[in-house]
């Protein structure tokens, strides 16, 4: 009983630091806006998003509808966070009422065209990519009383991390630009419609989703594994779907007095939990008048989206591949998921957590904050730790390392989570001390909060990776919200041959914790090697892939050329003891379901580009190469953008349509996936890779995490609901 009141009381604290959080300032992403930075912003009619998880990858469609409430023609911007790991490869503006797709060219071939149509006065478009930041579009001209619809399309792979899937459409600002903060005139609010439809396809059964700070989303199972999740706002469905289920939850709850029938109606609630009355976008909760959808929907915070696979699911490896009959090479991607066969550490750690004090970290400081205390609290009490905090410089928080005592631990968290945020950001310091006094007979881990953008002292991405490496420590990184430095904070995690999450200010921090003190707790597979022989393989990515943590999926695309059995051997160490697990199975002669890995195989192939230019400097063998896989596969890259302009301009400039013609192609595949059920790809069960279960955090007992993330909201709202109660 004394332990559960010490998970109530976290939560309690944890609850108010969201609440204190969800009333600090955010921008919205997302947003048309006149160029003109001294008129008023656009207003927006419609906001509709369409996601379809399937086959481990996300397309992400969105359309806006805006309106001029100007009196003349302008030129808008609109604006969005660049997704992880995601690439624009649709842009789509409607011209006299038809839609016209664009085409991927030279970033400034396409910005040249794009300029020129616009001083002729004639109808153009652009998306450009504003590095790890936004993906930025231009439209011109946006006229007076006339609605202007735009549509962009992304395509990024889904990773299944110890059986939770996570999904995030990102729309708070991340507030690293303050320039562009400060030009821009903020329009959040959808005045019309605001839809968004999530659609969850597994082979593998999913037994729960969870939508994060959202009490009106409409969550329905339709078979073991596949979901659809919807809110919508203005017009749209109505909420009798939510109010039913989590009405029906929250009067179990008050028919249930005591604390094991409280525990039991959780776990049998399927997976829809109840939130704070009202969320931080204003959404109507369960229970609220109809009257009060009048209010517009604001697009100031990430839709956040989980999903639990069932438990004690067999270690598998997976294939989905794209080879049209006749062609001699084909493309593919190979999913691992190991079993769960890493070990827990026992001995003592020693824990050097590095964060991020800086300005642009104002909005996220509080997600912080709440992180750190978690993560201190999940401590053995032979561990040690120190914080070492930077913004201009660095400094130290603790004297050298102290030990994990409940009375440091308490110390420490109120030190921290008093603490101000601004000022610039000098990573490279934060770093430099962080790696300090590190004593070589501990095992030791720094554990790096930040959005990576590093503006003060070292900036080059080489001189960080240089610095990692003079030290055998694991870095795990938690990067901190939307345009966060990714490319940066991923190469140097890398290079440690530690992990990254990314992490959401509408995310559930402790589940996210969670997911981190697994692997960090268990051993790990290192130096990661996968060979395949019987079949020709070619141009796999990532080239190298480093360690595998508990729980972790590799994922790998590349190009094959045939068809047949193949071979496949995973090996690395586990405490220096070499591992091999091995299976066997053929490559498809042909396959026409996925057309889309094409694409995902090129960005994967860009981003690696990328980071090598970030590493050694630009090459132009390395541009040309990004430019060359951008307009093949027609992809938004920082070389490349898309251009649209209406047909007859495309015709005469000799710009070849093959973006239209690859957009048919995977708009005809979508719609012949959407008319079945998910398909298996699991390729080694003749041959199993593993034969252990895959790692999961559903622990079977009474209370395991996903019980804990789906409880803590249910006890919050009962315990002030009762508390409303008293006071009113």
């Amino acid at each position: 009983m004394q332990r559960r009141q010490g998970i109530s009381n976290t939560w309690r604290a944890g609850a108010f630091l969201a609440l204190t959080l969800c009333a600090t300032l955010t921008w919205g992403a997302g947003l048309l806006q006149p160029i003109d930075g001294s008129l008023p912003p656009l207003e927006i009619e419609e906001h509709r998003v369409e996601v379809v998880l399937e086959d481990g990858y996300a397309i992400t469609k969105v359309e806006q509808v805006f309106r001029n409430p100007h009196n003349r023609d302008l030129e808008a911007q609109y604006s969005f966070p660049v997704p992880e790991h995601g690439s624009v490869a649709e842009f789509t503006l409607w011209i006299d009422g038809n839609p016209v797709t664009g085409e991927v060219l030279e970033r400034k071939q396409a910005r040249q065209v794009y300029e020129e149509e616009k001083a002729a006065g004639r109808d153009a478009g652009v998306t450009e990519k504003d590095g790890y930041k936004t993906f930025e579009v231009r439209v011109f001209p946006v006229r007076p009383g006339v609605d202007t619809r735009v549509r962009l399309v992304y395509l990024q792979p889904v990773r299944v991390d110890a059986g939770i899937g996570r999904y995030v459409y990102p729309l708070e600002e991340g507030g690293v630009d303050e320039q562009k903060l400060a030009f821009w005139t903020a329009n959040e609010k959808v005045m019309g419609r605001f839809g968004f439809d999530l659609q969850i396809k597994s082979s593998y059964p999913v037994d729960a989703v969870r939508v994060p700070n959202q009490p009106s989303a409409q969550i329905q199972q339709h078979g073991a594994g596949e979901w659809k999740v919807h809110l919508s706002h203005g017009g749209g469905r109505g909420n009798a779907g939510v109010q039913s289920t989590a009405g029906a939850v929250a009067a179990e709850l008050e028919r249930e007095s005591t604390e094991a029938q409280v525990l039991a109606a959780t776990t049998a609630s399927g997976g829809v939990a109840l939130e704070p009355e009202q969320g931080p976008t204003g959404v109507q909760s369960p229970g609220a008048s109809a009257g009060a959808m009048g209010a517009a929907f604001k697009l100031d915070h990430d839709l956040v989206v989980y999903w639990r696979h069932a438990p004690d699911l067999p270690g598998s490896v997976d294939l989905v591949a794209h080879k049209p009959g006749g062609q001699k090479r084909g493309t593919f991607m190979l999913v691992v998921t190991p079993g769960d066969d890493l070990q827990p550490i026992t001995e003592g750690r020693d824990w050097v957590f590095v964060l991020d004090m800086s300005g642009s970290m104002r909005g996220k400081y509080a997600t912080l904050a709440d992180g750190v205390q978690r993560a201190l609290e999940k401590m053995r009490p032979d561990d040690r730790f120190r914080i070492v905090l930077f913004n201009n410089r660095s400094r130290e928080l603790t004297s050298g390392f102290v030990e994990a005592s409940a009375e440091n631990v308490a110390r420490y968290s109120q030190d921290v989570a008093v603490i101000s945020p601004g000022g610039s950001t000098n990573l490279y310091a934060g770093i430099q001390k962080g790696l300090k006094s590190l004593h070589a007979d501990r095992t030791s881990a720094l554990v790096l909060v930040t959005d990576g953008v590093a503006n003060v002292g070292e900036t080059a991405q080489r001189k960080f990776i240089e610095l990692i490496e003079r030290k055998d420590i694991r870095l795990f990184t938690m990067i901190m919200g939307n345009s966060a430095n990714r490319p940066l904070l991923e190469a140097i995690t890398k290079a440690s041959n530690g992990f990254a999450l990314s992490i959401s200010n509408s995310d559930d921090v402790v589940g996210q914790l969670l997911a981190a003190t697994s692997k960090v707790s268990h051993q790990a597979l290192h130096g990661v090697k996968l060979d395949i022989d019987g079949v020709k393989t070619g141009d796999l990515t990532p080239q190298t892939i480093g360690s595998l943590y508990r729980g972790q999926q590799l994922v790998v695309f590349g190009h094959y050329w045939g068809d047949g059995v193949a071979d496949v051997e995973l090996t690395g160490r586990i405490s220096g003891e070499k591992k091999v697990y091995r299976t066997q199975f053929p490559f498809p002669r042909a396959a026409d379901e996925n057309p889309e890995i094409e694409r995902l195989w090129a960005y994967a192939r860009i981003e690696e580009a990328i980071e090598e230019i970030d590493n050694f400097g630009e090459e132009p063998d390395l541009k040309q190469a990004v430019v060359d896989l951008g307009v093949e596969y027609g992809l938004v890259t920082d070389y490349t953008a898309m251009l649209v302009v209406r047909d007859e301009v495309f015709e005469r400039r000799g710009i070849k349509r093959s973006n239209r013609a690859r957009l048919a192609l995977e708009h005809a595949a979508q719609q012949q996936r959407a008319q079945r059920s998910a398909v298996s790809r699991r390729v080694d069960t003749q041959q199993p890779m593993y034969t252990s279960k895959r790692a999961s955090h559903s622990g079977g007992g009474a209370l395991d995490v996903w019980s804990l993330l789906l409880l803590l909201p249910l006890v919050w709202l009962l315990w002030q609901s009762r508390r409303w109660a008293h006071t009113a």
